[in-house]
């Protein structure tokens, strides 16, 4: 129901009404090397669709930074995730990633797991946060994140290579998941 609120409230950063099904979710996670990963950071949980199985799947000993610009989501991130160790909830904005990655002392992130509605964000705002991602995953990482549509695939492809997209059709509505990595 929080989530209904505060999309009412601000749709244009919010993007959905619900949170994301467990197709999406388990899609979201296919691209991801939990074995591998020591860093993973997460646009946008909200009230944690994807950082439940973030939390659960990943080594005891990989961060997990989690950047939501939701003042009551990350009220409510912090009351649901307060005993997970290696975890960071920021109350703050994604373009500053590579900011938050030097605090915790790296200089990269394997992964970004994204929920930002990039088609709802204004083109400003979307470039910003883009370039913060491309530094941030430097030559190794990669970028995921879900779209409703496919009317953005040129513009992330400005900054990014797509690997593959994935589709989750029985989430509502059906999503495609882009999987991407910085242009070499």
């Amino acid at each position: 129901m929080s989530f209904l609120l505060e999309y009412i409230k601000a749709p244009r950063t919010i993007g959905a009404v619900s949170p994301s099904g467990k197709e999406l979710t388990k899609k979201m996670m296919l691209p991801i090397n939990f074995q591998k990963a020591n860093v993973i950071v997460e646009f946008g949980p909200g009230t944690g669709a994807f950082t439940r199985d973030l939390v659960i799947r990943r080594k005891p000993a990989t961060t997990l930074i989690l950047i939501e610009q939701n003042e009551r989501f990350c009220r409510e991130l912090r009351e649901l995730l307060c005993n997970q160790p290696n975890l960071h909830i920021i109350h703050g904005n994604a373009e500053k990633i590579c900011e938050y990655l030097a605090r915790f002392g790296f200089d990269h992130a394997d992964y970004i797991v994204s929920g930002l509605p990039f088609t709802t964000l204004s083109g400003n705002d979307s470039n910003r946060i883009l370039r913060a991602a491309q530094k941030a995953i430097g030559g190794s990482g990669r970028f995921i994140t879900f779209q409703y549509t496919m009317l953005k695939r040129k513009f992330f492809e400005r900054y990014f290579d797509i690997s593959h997209v994935l589709k989750a059709v029985r989430n509502l509505p059906p999503a495609n998941i882009l999987v991407m990595k910085n242009k070499v």
